[in-house]
């Protein structure tokens, strides 16, 4: 290769070079330009979703719970009158209405009658007049034994007649002569919660235990706190992992040590407030179980109300709402009130029911 040919040739490749660097910098210089276009060209980053809620006008009531028990009620000893051997028992959880049978001696029904007053005499022709005898007559017509009229105190030869008719229907004698221990005495329905008594045992002492037939809740509630339970007040009950409804039915006037769980004393005292069910089917098929009530402490009418989840702490003190209006938000301070439930009442210039707000839950 000539010297002219090298110096053609360098001269070629130092343009080349150069070339290359050119075309490397004009690119880069396009990258940028188109970078710097694209950015210009973005539209602002709208703010993310949020969660909403609506300003309600309701009422808001102050709730204070306490621990109660799904059962029977109370147990009721059944103790035997009449002379002879037991010969049949009730299984336990059966029910017993009117004239059916509680227990059996020397293979007779010993059955339920219904009233208050315990029979506490024998009655046949001849015996003075008393409430007893009406309670009598009371039963022996709700069993479809009558001829003597309208019940009432006189134990008279009607009285007499439907009584051998009924004590002939039960496999008695019939002898015209009630005994107490011809029957068990009961307020109402009753389930046999207990046996006590074993077949061919002696049918004058304990023989069962009964509750009644529909389940309730019992609250122990502390004496300080006996203002929250009034008959028939509305309550809300947790019970099986679920919620149902339910009202006082009874609220005790005698108080009580209450007892821890080993069975001692824990320097309260208690009384006892019972709550029916509105639904007999909550708790499902338990014949017990622990459950939760709510007391209604205190009502607030018509006041605006939010989740609690919408409130900020103010860094000055207070709260606020944010507010969502138009696709804008704003601040809104704000008074609390009653807290219940996941809700608060709120009042602040501006809020009305309906208006949308900020909140985490």
């Amino acid at each position: 290769m000539t010297r002219s040919e090298q110096k053609r040739r360098g001269r070629r490749t130092r343009w080349l070079v150069g070339a290359t660097v050119l075309v490397v910098v004009l690119g880069t210089g396009s990258v940028v330009v188109l970078a710097q276009a694209s950015e210009a060209g973005t539209p602002p980053t709208p703010p993310p979703p949020v969660a909403t809620a609506t300003v309600t006008k309701t009422d808001l009531s102050e709730q204070e719970s306490a621990d109660g028990t799904l059962g029977y009620g109370a147990e009721s000893d059944v103790t035997g009158r009449k002379p002879g051997t037991i010969t049949w028992l009730p299984p336990v959880g059966s029910a017993v209405n009117r004239g059916q049978q509680v227990y059996g001696v020397d293979a007779a029904p010993v059955v339920l009658f219904y009233g208050i007053l315990p029979f506490y005499r024998d009655l046949s022709a001849g015996v003075a007049d008393g409430p007893d005898v009406k309670e009598l007559e009371e039963n022996l017509a709700a069993l479809g034994y009558t001829g003597f009229g309208t019940p009432d105190t006189k134990f008279t030869a009607a009285t007499a007649a439907a009584l051998k008719r009924w004590q002939k229907a039960q496999g008695l004698p019939q002898t015209g002569t009630f005994s107490p221990g011809d029957v068990v005495l009961a307020a109402g329905p009753v389930r046999v919660s207990t046996v006590t008594a074993q077949l061919g045992g002696a049918a004058q002492g304990p023989v069962v235990k009964t509750t009644g037939t529909s389940r309730v809740v019992q609250v122990k509630l502390d004496v300080a706190k006996q203002d929250l339970a009034k008959v028939g007040d509305k309550v809300s009950v947790d019970v099986n992992g679920g919620s149902s409804t339910g009202r006082v039915v009874d609220v005790g006037h005698n108080a009580v040590p209450d007892k821890d769980s080993s069975g001692q004393p824990n320097g309260r005292s208690v009384i006892t407030v019972t709550v029916t069910l509105d639904d007999p089917n909550a708790g499902g098929g338990l014949d017990s179980a622990p459950v939760t009530v709510h007391f209604v402490k205190d009502v607030h009418k018509d006041v605006l109300v939010v989740p609690v989840g919408a409130l900020l702490a103010l860094r000055e003190g207070g709260y606020a709402l944010e507010v969502e209006q138009n696709g804008q938000r704003h601040l809104v301070p704000v008074q609390t009130g009653l807290f219940s439930g996941g809700q608060v009442e709120v009042s602040g210039a501006g809020l009305s029911a309906g208006t949308k707000v900020v909140t985490t839950s």
